[in-house]
């Protein structure tokens, strides 16, 4: 078992001048304590625009300052965004490559593709184009770390003509890859690229154990073709934490802002509207905290044994005995790390301090004996099945010989394959811009009628992709103007048709005009809602996720 420090830079509601410096100067010297005490890793991750839930959107600058004040300690992107209209895959290989230098080869590479509205939007990232956008890139970068020169790349997302990509890395052949995973299909995505998966979903020890035996079985089965060009077998678990030798203090300080955390997540990966620079998110923590599953009553002293999830999230907020059985129940099922949450919310750096040098006296000594020895059997165990990937990984490219720079030409190679494919993209939708846009409720929905309608939600079906619908099977129904129509969506296919769902699971309610608006960018799905033009019945959740399940566009 291996252990972590996680950081959000969480920083809620009233701001003060100075606070952000102080939350910066604060992190700094937690690490300092946590690298002395004897944890593995620190991660931090890479957020724009998630207002006091992630205040961390130049992750290479913290773990570059960090990397100076520190000695051991193993420094974690958890993640850089790969789509490049986040992060060219040249800048992140030169980031990467240089934090591993300047760390003396102490870098994690994890990476990610986002899933809130406010990133993905902001940044003009199609929910459904994301996740080949993260293949394309992890390839990219991977081939930038080991070829000399790079021999270049033409997709539909990213072109480069042939580069030296320098500096290069410390760790040979890269530093090791992970990818964020929130449900069981990413791990088992994370498993198929041969790369350690990063779990965010606050699961007990016995269902993550499920997730583990799966992973490992995908990493040693032919199924396993590695994004990078070597494997990095872990899996690895988030948990917020604050520790006292006394229950009931270890709550009062730590399950505000564990609570915190997992509200202001759900705030921004749901269907919550946000108003820039207004939504106050502690406000609304305040006052909806218990309706959103998140009870402060229900979190009581005299537990025992710990759950992570009990009434309500909890974590690993309790004594280190406690603590320490739950670790061992983690161990007991196979996960490789644990990382701790504990900035976050109105969590106090001096209780935060307190919890670290605590966890190093009291915590890490029961799991530090025998480590490198177990470490040294699973490489063992694992190697013949990792030797096999890697031989189906393919090669790393040499570049063409003689090839040149000529600025003129790789300019206007770029902007012709830039031009080609966005073309489709514009066209379809200007299509409905042109439909909808200035026009009446009126005028639109005499361009939609019926027969318009069939052979959208028709069109819809055949673009259903299964491996983004995590698992759901049901009936998802759209209410429009005098109109309702029904796509089931089963293990392999969907199928539209008119009329109202038996069962529906999610319910859609919006005049037939706002749903073309949607659909042309011409209209904000949050500004529905909190108009009330939009309604959604029953799984929200399932919500975000109808656009990567169609493979287009969709009504949310």
């Amino acid at each position: 078992m291996r252990f972590g420090l996680f950081y959000e830079h969480q920083l809620p509601r009233p701001w003060g001048d100075g606070q952000e410096l102080r939350l910066y100067q604060d992190a700094l010297d937690q690490v300092e304590i946590a690298d002395r005490v004897g944890f593995d890793y620190l991660w931090a991750v890479e957020h724009h625009f998630l207002e006091e839930y992630s205040h961390s959107s130049a992750p290479e600058v913290f773990l570059g300052a960090a990397s100076q004040r520190t000695k051991r300690i193993r420094l974690g992107h958890g993640i850089v965004q790969l789509p490049p209209a986040v992060n060219h895959p040249a800048r992140i290989a030169e980031r990467i490559a240089t934090l591993d230098l300047v760390s003396n080869g102490r870098v994690d590479f994890g990476t990610g593709e986002s899933s809130s509205s406010a990133e993905l939007g902001g940044f003009g990232v199609r929910r459904t184009d994301k996740r080949a956008q993260w293949q394309d890139a992890i390839d990219a970068i991977t081939r930038m770390f080991v070829e000399e020169p790079f021999a270049g790349w033409l997709s539909r997302d990213i072109t480069m003509p042939p580069r030296n990509v320098l500096p290069k890395p410390v760790q040979k052949p890269h530093p090791p890859l992970w990818v964020a995973c929130s449900r069981r299909e990413t791990i088992q995505f994370a498993a198929r690229n041969g790369i350690g998966a990063l779990s965010f979903s606050f699961v007990e020890p016995e269902d993550a154990g499920k997730w583990v035996d799966e992973y490992y079985r995908i990493l040693a089965s032919e199924e396993c073709v590695p994004a990078g060009f070597a494997v990095n077998p872990n899996v690895s678990v988030v948990l917020p934490m604050m520790l006292h030798e006394d229950e009931a203090t270890a709550i009062d300080r730590g399950i505000d802002g564990a609570h915190f955390f997992a509200f202001a997540l759900a705030h921004y990966y749901g269907p919550t509207p946000h108003d820039p620079g207004r939504t106050n998110v502690w406000e609304e923590f305040l006052s909806r905290r218990a309706a959103r599953g998140f009870s402060r009553e229900q979190i009581i002293a005299n537990a025992g044994t710990l759950n992570v999830n009990v009434g309500s999230l909890r974590g690993a907020v309790g004594t280190p005995a406690q603590v320490i059985d739950l670790v061992r129940r983690y161990e007991a099922v196979g996960v490789d790390q644990i990382s701790f949450v504990l900035q976050s919310g109105p969590n106090k750096h001096e209780h935060i301090c307190e919890s670290l040098e605590l966890f190093g006296e009291a915590v890490l000594p029961h799991f530090t004996e025998g480590r490198e020895e177990r470490d040294a059997a699973k490489a063992e165990r694992l190697a013949p099945a990792i030797e096999a990937a890697l031989a189906r990984r393919e090669p790393a490219r040499t570049a063409a010989a003689g090839y040149r720079i000529d600025e003129d030409a790789e300019v206007a190679r770029a902007h012709r394959s830039r031009d080609i494919r966005s073309a489709s993209r514009r066209r379809f939708r200007q299509g409905f811009y042109k439909l909808v846009h200035g026009r009446s409720d009126e005028q639109i929905e005499r361009h939609f009628g019926p027969a318009a309608q069939r052979v959208f939600f028709a069109g819809m079906a055949r673009a259903f992709d299964p491996s983004a619908a995590a698992g759901f099977t049901g009936e998802l129904e759209f209410c429009l103007t005098r109109v309702v129509w029904t796509l089931e969506i089963g293990k392999s296919r969907a199928h539209a048709h008119p009329g109202p769902a038996e069962d529906p699971a999610l319910t859609l309610t919006v005049a037939t005009a706002d749903f073309l608006r949607i659909l042309a960018g011409d209209a904000n799905p949050a500004s529905l809602l909190m108009d009330g033009r939009l309604e959604l019945r029953g799984d929200h959740e399932l919500a975000p996720r109808l656009s990567e399940m169609f493979g287009g566009p969709s009504p949310y």
